[in-house]
């Protein structure tokens, strides 16, 4: 009978380490909840207050107020406008003749042989050694 008493003891004692275990983790995530309910807060916050800025940097009256001040704009007269057949002559433009391509060439000539920068002109054949006579 004691040995079931001190099993008893023993798991209560567990179980309720385990439960001090899961309130303790409960309480951190729920800080870290908050935390960042705060840090959404914030950020809404910022974004409402750039939105507000951008709408004030937009505003029609503003922005006419910069031109005038900043731009030497004036109203368009009927006197500005000219008809088509008085403008002037478009500038030629000059096209560069292209240059030959060496690729396009050496597939429409297969039989022109061509060497390439790994195969060398000139030396014995692979597989030889110079100097030496043949027998």
């Amino acid at each position: 009978m004691r040995l079931l008493n001190i099993c008893v003891l023993a798991l209560l004692v567990f179980a309720a380490a385990c439960v001090y275990e899961i309130k303790f983790e409960s309480t951190l995530r729920a800080e870290r909840i908050a935390k960042m309910r705060g840090d959404i807060r914030r950020e809404r916050d910022a974004i409402a207050a750039l939105r507000a800025e951008w709408a004030t940097l937009e505003n029609p009256a503003r922005i006419q107020g910069l031109v005038r001040r900043h731009l030497p704009l004036g109203p368009t007269h009927p006197t500005q406008f000219d008809t088509l057949d008085r403008l002037p002559e478009r500038a030629p433009q000059i096209v560069q003749p292209v240059p030959e391509d060496a690729i396009a060439a050496m597939i429409e000539n297969p039989d022109d042989q061509t060497p390439t920068g790994s195969i060398p002109e000139e030396g014995p054949p692979p597989g030889t050694l110079p100097g030496r006579d043949e027998q």
